[in-house]
């Protein structure tokens, strides 16, 4: 089942496209819902030059997720979703 991906403008904040944000959900090793933040979820995905990005989004619903957060993976945001 395909899910439909919004963006808030904050996901560009950082500097990454949004066809980079889509490139890392197609290339995701890891996904998680983040242990302080419940209603949240954190990706680890790559760009399309193979850069780790760390992506964060909420669930609207079972068809549709909205972005809000993307830029090169943070040790501390590996800290945050528990690796």
């Amino acid at each position: 089942m395909d899910v439909t991906i919004e963006f808030t403008e904050s996901a560009f904040k950082h500097g990454v496209s949004r066809e980079d944000i889509l490139h890392a959900f197609k290339t995701k090793i890891y996904a998680a819902m983040m242990q302080e933040f419940p209603e949240k979820y954190g990706v680890i995905g790559f760009d399309r030059a193979m850069n780790p990005l760390e992506v964060m989004y909420n669930p609207i619903d079972d068809d549709h997720i909205l972005i809000f957060h993307a830029m090169k993976l943070r040790e501390s945001f590996k800290k945050q979703i528990g690796l």
